[in-house]
């Protein structure tokens, strides 16, 4: 299983995610980190990321090519990120294929319906109960 864990700014969700798979599947699994900047993938490379990657290119020829894409909610969202993330990295990753685990965090003026506040380490142990779940379907 490739996992695409897409971040930006300063890389904290996505350094967090890998952290937690890496002591929860250890090398169980090939993750890949995708920054909108060189921060970002710097800071998830740290993290315990086999391979890592910055920029739109990168995001939008990866997104194609993985399993699952992991990242905060606005991955998915054109020139979020304080514009960090790309019209055509939002639509790589929303059209990909692939499984996408979004975590409800974002800066954007966006209110999801429904979703409780929670604070990033409750949500990436939910993250991590997805994928327990998908690795068992496979």
């Amino acid at each position: 299983m490739i996992l695409m864990v897409v971040d930006g700014q300063g890389g904290g969700i996505g350094a967090a995610v890998i952290r937690r798979l890496r002591e929860v599947f250890d090398h169980g699994l090939s993750i890949y980190a995708l920054g909108t900047n060189s921060v970002a993938t710097s800071r998830m490379m740290k993290a315990g990321a086999n391979k890592g990657a910055t920029g739109e290119n990168a995001i939008t020829q990866t997104a194609p090519r993985v399993d699952v894409i992991i990242g905060p909610l606005a991955v998915i969202m054109p020139n979020a990120m304080m514009g960090e993330l790309t019209p055509a990295m939002a639509e790589a990753v929303g059209t990909s294929d692939a499984s996408k685990i979004l975590i409800p965090l974002t800066q954007e003026n966006i209110t999801v319906v429904g979703v409780q506040g929670e604070p990033l380490p409750h949500l990436v142990e939910r993250v991590v109960g997805v994928l327990r779940e998908m690795k068992s379907h496979v």
